[in-house]
């Protein structure tokens, strides 16, 4: 069975993120750039499959610019097959995105699909519940626990109330979390033979895709900083100051 993961380049986990003077952004010039830390553990977790003998190929697709190809290398030094880049300089949202990550899916003949829950930079959470209604497939989101069966998946997810396990009939897509698995690291003999694996360049007119924006970003400023805290004296002056001062009992 062949998997395929859409992976994101988002700004580092550990950076911090600085508003652009204009405010129509976030600042990206000269800022290190890596794979989406839940798209890490979508990657991880097709490779695991593989070596468990349930997975036959491993295909990482993404979109955006011609600097997506690092991200790519990055995925394939960790054991991907080979990539696919969607390229393009429009600033793609998550409905676009799932159009062409539908288009490579129906390209591909793909029978899962695994993606990360999210991007630490948009924090949409939008994508895979996209994609797979517009492949009307199944889907399981934020899966802590994957174990694939003869056509069939049993994904546990995490919900408010504790953890739920649900069967899907393949193909199907999922959504990962943090806790599904610790990506591991490229080693170099890996890196070395990741430049020589193949990276498919594809447009969104190849595809047929309309990615024209339907949003418009008016501004974007940083959050408020946080106050300094205040220490108290006792239990009475705590419940005082939350009722008169704070107001929120």
């Amino acid at each position: 069975m062949k998997v395929l993961i859409p992976i994101k380049r988002v700004i580092d986990a550990n950076v911090k993120v600085r508003v652009k003077a204009d405010k129509t952004g976030v600042e990206l010039t000269n800022v290190k750039m890596a794979m989406n830390p839940f798209c890490e553990i979508a990657v991880e977790e097709a490779i695991r499959l593989k070596e468990a003998g349930k997975v036959s190929e491993i295909v990482v697709v993404s979109a955006g610019g011609a600097q997506c190809q690092e991200t790519i290398r990055t995925a394939l030094a960790m054991g991907a097959d080979r990539g696919i880049l969607i390229q393009s300089d429009v600033a793609l949202e998550p409905l676009g995105i799932a159009k062409l990550l539908k288009a490579a899916v129906e390209k591909e003949e793909a029978g899962l699909v695994l993606l990360g829950k999210q991007a630490i930079d948009g924090d949409n959470n939008q994508t895979g519940q996209m994609l797979a209604g517009l492949l009307g497939w199944p889907q399981g989101t934020f899966a802590s626990k994957i174990v694939l069966e003869d056509g069939s998946l049993k994904a546990t997810r995490e919900v408010d109330g504790g953890l739920e396990t649900v069967a899907l009939k393949m193909p199907a897509v999922v959504t990962v979390d943090l806790r599904l698995n610790e990506p591991r690291y490229a080693s170099l003999p890996n890196i070395m033979k990741a430049k020589k694996k193949p990276i498919d360049t594809l447009s969104p007119e190849d595809l047929g895709v309309d990615v024209t924006p339907r949003l418009t970003v008016v501004e974007v400023v940083e959050p408020d900083s946080r106050k300094a805290g205040v220490v108290v004296a006792s239990v009475a002056e705590l419940v005082d100051k939350l009722k008169n001062e704070a107001k929120v009992i």
